[in-house]
């Protein structure tokens, strides 16, 4: 194994365990009731992932964190106990009501190849924001069709949310149930139902929905857009919304 993979490993388990403590030393709800619980499979478990998921298992949501090398992940699920897991993508997406996807985004096409249909019928969070220097071509066909529009097409058949992606990790990770107003967390899609589901999960990280519009509305508050990283209380970020 080349040196670069071996301490990618080890950040992604290291790295990972110390973002959720971090996690779980801020103050939250005891728990979402369990009739309420979404089995969630996480695709992607760097910081973003891992923070979210960790604030979901948190509310009391099962949670599958899954990646290429699920082993790296356990000290994550161990930090975060009997409700999170580890798997790879493939057992994320069987496992999971709802998905949240927190690669980079030129990672779409090859998990378009790898699991084609797998993604009919479900319901899936985009955090992904595209970056040229990062992610390549892809990018181009996101600033041309729309970020969200792009997403769905290449994960065919799902019922894309765009979700967390307006703000930094370290963001969602100190921000999450702030007192004084929650902060505002833009959503975007053409699901009512699923729209509806994302906005129950937003507020259980600790953040107060705000529905932007459909998604080809979702580029506002994607890198570029006006709204990306306007962060402050729901009721700032709906006037700021209005205004633009």
């Amino acid at each position: 194994m080349r040196p670069a993979s071996i301490a990618r490993r080890r950040w992604l388990g290291a790295g990972a365990a110390a973002l959720v403590l971090a996690v779980r030393a801020q103050p939250g709800p005891s728990a979402s009731r369990e009739a309420a619980a979404q089995r969630i499979g996480v695709i992607g478990s760097g910081r973003i992932g891992s923070t979210v998921g960790g604030l979901w298992v948190k509310a009391g949501h099962p949670v599958l964190f899954s990646s290429r090398h699920p082993e790296a992940l356990k000290p994550l699920v161990e930090e975060l106990g009997t409700l999170a897991r580890a798997g790879t993508v493939a057992e994320a997406i069987a496992f999971s009501d709802v998905l949240f996807l927190a690669t980079p985004y030129g990672a779409l096409p090859q998990l378009s190849r790898d699991h084609a249909d797998a993604w009919r019928g479900k319901i899936v969070l985009d955090a992904t924001n595209a970056y040229e220097h990062r992610d390549g071509p892809i990018t181009e066909e996101a600033r041309r069709d729309g970020i969200g529009i792009t997403t769905a097409r290449y994960l065919r058949g799902a019922r894309v949310v765009r979700a967390f992606n307006f703000m930094g990790v370290a963001q969602f990770a100190s921000e999450h149930h702030r007192r004084g107003g929650l902060v505002g967390g833009p959503i975007a899609g053409d699901d009512k139902a699923a729209l509806d589901v994302a906005a129950q999960l937003v507020r259980d990280t600790g953040f107060e929905p705000v529905v932007v519009g459909p998604l080809a509305g979702a580029d506002r508050f994607a890198p570029g857009g006006p709204l990306f990283r306007q962060v402050g209380t729901a009721e700032a970020f709906r006037r700021k919304m209005g205004a633009r």
